[in-house]
């Protein structure tokens, strides 16, 4: 390897010194631009977006890669040539006046954020043909306000009520730096509370502010004031008036006054629909999508669910509102007039993926029909086959697994644009983003030591709130048949029998599992608002079992030689289950956010149930858990058999801990960096024999707590965030006490792990 180094160190000399091979003589490349600011609440890399020079983008360890690839284009117009100046990127020259006109636009922003004195000097150092820039940012005492007060009452007591109300005017209080910025984004907030409180087209430009900063001692005296409306008299809040749907009718239709009879008008819940003989959706499917109803007070809210749920119908390619103003008794009305344009409501996909199962390669396929109008209510009915065939490594020496295996299933699903509830509760019905959903499948997985048949039931109901930041989704049924109607004698005996693994056996055997759930989520990140410090929260519950315990109450259930009690033969799951998830985001500046992490979930089963039925099982490690380990390789508590193939049936466990933090920083428009540190665990809330060291101790479990770091680099292609993160044990409660604190004397043939994965870990 030494040998090398000469050349490595070449090899860079002569990439530094290509950097300048395109620079003309008497101009200088771009190198480098600083900001040194004293500005504690104007952020450095918030003034560089004001540069209008900045040096040839680079990419992080190759550095300025576009740049060497244009300096290596020769003079001529061959292909090469050409490929590979259009793949490159010309040098940046230093420019005097850009740079001039730079430190002014930095000078204005700080002005508008309230540094009124601020001074910016420029120093360029020249050499080498290289000029490095450096934008010396003194901000002096900020302006802060003094006074602050309100002079809308005068001009319209309503709208001063309606703000006062939704809090909207104590955006800046005294002792505030006087910044522009915000004083703009409270009349931007302040307009969009009125357009959704019945004030049509009201404009931030309603508002103004007259500021005094003659008062001294860096001090404003600030109001804000209502300009008149254009009548002299008072602002008005709008209706919807009438409502006239266009249910996908062709235009042509409406401009041929000869084949007027071909259209059908009718009118269903005050709501005008005008279709052909044969409509294109039903009128039930476009009142519960559209919310711009007759008599409502407007909000600009109401337009956009409206918008958003008419297009989110797969049967409608184009949805367009037109609201018309007018008078009537006094009365200010909005009529809408909406137009539906149909899509092709035929939809056919096939897709081959590769597949990566705990490092088990394999293929998979599937073809799915989706009829997109299938009733005439914008319903979705889809048929999905697949199939998978998989390469299984051999796990231990009993040899049970070297072989492949294949499953496949169909699946059958109708999506309803709306909430199917009872008269009694249907002004429920109304929720925007609301679908009723209906599936059924079989899947059976074939291999050499046994056949398994999954078999399932399920009715799904899902919601928002119009302001975007609830999300709902109710399951009220979901029925799940395991069968296992074949097992070999050699698999039965080496891993299903009660010597072997109850729990694995257990999780194998003939069950039928009825639950219900409920989950709701919570941003506080809106179309509307797109916060600083974002977050999200996800809270549910699970329970199965409850409605053949009620059963029993009216007729006794049969009990099988294991004691458990049955219906129609099979042994039915009962447990409950409970799920938190907590992810706030905290900003630091425009390319730098810390991202937090908490999740716990807790299930336990009882009555009939010994173990909770295997996929409903938590477990560790992975790459959006505890990232030193890989998936279903963690815990439970100090649990630890590595030296036992074919294990993962013990590493999984009843209660999951989750803890992360996580450093995001963006390099360049498309790289990321990332450094984390993870903790959890999983534990079992029974003490099972065969998981010894698994249950959950209040103390104990925060010292079988497994902690790990590591860094990350992601690909974002905006669409699409390609993750590659690399983790490393710091402490691993699967050790011998004394040992665990494997941060000081790592191994990495044992403490690293490796993750791909699409999408941000939380």
């Amino acid at each position: 390897m030494k040998r090398y180094i000469p050349y490595l160190f070449a090899f860079f000399f002569l990439v530094a010194c290509d950097a300048t091979k395109r620079v003309p003589e008497g101009s200088y490349l771009l190198n480098k631009v600083d900001i040194d600011t004293d500005t504690k609440t104007v952020s450095e890399s918030h003034l560089k977006s004001f540069l209008r020079q900045k040096p040839n983008s680079s990419v992080p360890v190759f550095g300025r890669v576009r740049l060497h690839l244009y300096n290596l284009a020769g003079n001529d117009s061959t292909w090469v040539n050409r490929q590979l100046r259009k793949w490159g990127e010309p040098p940046v020259l230093y420019s005097d006046r850009l740079t001039a006109i730079s430190a002014e636009q930095i000078r204005l922003e700080l002005n508008n954020r309230g540094y009124l004195n601020a001074k910016v000097d420029t120093f360029v150092v020249k050499e080498n043909k290289k000029a490095d820039v450096t934008y010396d940012v003194t901000g002096y005492e900020p302006y802060r306000i003094f006074r602050y007060s309100n002079a809308l009452g005068s001009v319209d007591t309503a709208i001063h009520h309606v703000l006062s109300e939704e809090k909207k005017l104590d955006f800046v209080k005294e002792g505030d730096i006087f910044d522009l910025q915000i004083l703009e984004k409270g009349r931007v907030n302040m307009a969009k509370t009125l357009r959704n409180r019945g004030y049509f087209n009201f404009s931030k430009d309603n508002f103004h502010f007259l500021a005094d900063t003659t008062l001294g001692n860096n001090r404003v005296d600030l109001t804000l004031g209502l300009n008149k409306p254009e009548n002299g008299l008072f602002y008005r809040q709008y209706y919807i008036g009438d409502v006239t749907v266009m249910n996908g009718v062709d235009t042509k239709l409406l401009n041929d006054s000869t084949k007027k009879d071909l259209l059908d008008t009718i009118t269903y819940r005050n709501m005008n629909i005008v279709s052909s003989k044969e409509a294109f959706l039903l009128p039930q499917a476009i009142y519960h999508n559209t919310f711009l109803r007759p008599g409502r007070l407007y909000s600009d809210r109401i337009v956009e669910r409206t918008y958003s749920s008419l297009n989110g119908l797969g049967a409608v390619s184009q949805t367009m509102v037109n609201l018309t103003p007018r008078s009537e008794n006094d009365f200010n009305l909005l009529d809408a007039h909406i137009t539906l344009t149909p899509a092709n409501l035929h939809y056919l996909q096939w897709g081959i993926d590769g597949t990566n199962s705990a490092g088990d390669l394999g293929v998979a396929t599937n073809l799915t029909y989706e009829h997109r109008n299938f009733f005439k209510g914008g319903e979705r009915f889809q048929v999905r086959l697949n199939g998978a065939y998989e390469f299984i490594t051999a796990s231990d020496s009993s040899n049970l697994v070297d072989q492949s295996f294949y499953e496949y299933g169909a699946e059958a699903f109708l999506s309803i644009p709306y909430l199917l509830l009872p008269s009694g509760i249907s002004g429920l019905r109304d929720r925007p983003m609301a679908s009723t959903e209906f599936s059924i499948g079989a899947n059976f997985q074939k291999r050499p030591e046994y056949l398994r048949q999954f078999l399932n039931l399920s009715s799904r109901m899902q919601w928002s709130s119009f302001n975007w930041k609830f999300n709902h989704a109710l399951e009220p049924i979901d029925i799940n048949y395991v069968r296992m109607p074949w097992v070999s004698e050699k698999f039965r005996q080496e891993y299903l029998s009660d010597e072997a693994n109850p729990i694995l056996r257990y999780s194998y055997e003939n069950q039928l599992i009825a639950l219900s759930s409920y989950y709701l989520s919570y941003t506080n990140v809106s179309p509307e608002n797109i916060p600083r410090h974002p977050f999200r929260i996800r809270a549910g519950v699970e329970v199965a079992g409850y409605m053949f315990r009620l059963a029993n109450v009216f007729k006794e259930s049969k009990v099988n030689k294991d004691g458990q009690k049955e219906i129609w033969g099979i042994p039915y799951a009962e447990y409950v289950k409970g799920d938190f998830d907590l992810a706030p985001t905290f900003t630091i500046d425009d390319n730098t956010v810390i991202a937090t992490h908490f999740a716990l979930g807790v299930a336990y089963p009882y009555g009939n149930s010994i173990v909770l039925p295997f996929e409903k099982r938590y477990f560790g490690g992975g790459a959006n858990s505890v990232r030193g380990w890989s998936t279903r390789t963690l815990g439970p508590g100090t649990y630890n058999r590595d030296s036992v193939g074919y294990d993962f049936g013990n590493k999984t466990g009843d209660i999951k801990l989750d803890m992360s933090i996580e450093y995001r920083r963006s390099l360049t428009k498309l790289f990321e960096f990332a450094a984390f540190v993870d903790a959890g665990n999983i534990w079992t809330i029974k003490d099972y024999e065969v998981q010894e060291g698994g249950f959950f101790k209040w103390n104990q479990f925060y010292k079988e707590l497994a902690v790990a770091y590591g860094m990350g680099i992601r690909l974002n292609f905006d669409f699409l965030l390609l993750r590659f993160d690399f983790g490393m044990k710091a402490h691993n409660p699967g050790l011998p006490e004394g040992e665990r604190w494997t941060i000081f004397e790592p191994k990495f043939s044992r403490d690293f792990a490796f993750h791909f994965a699409i999408g941000y870990p939380f």
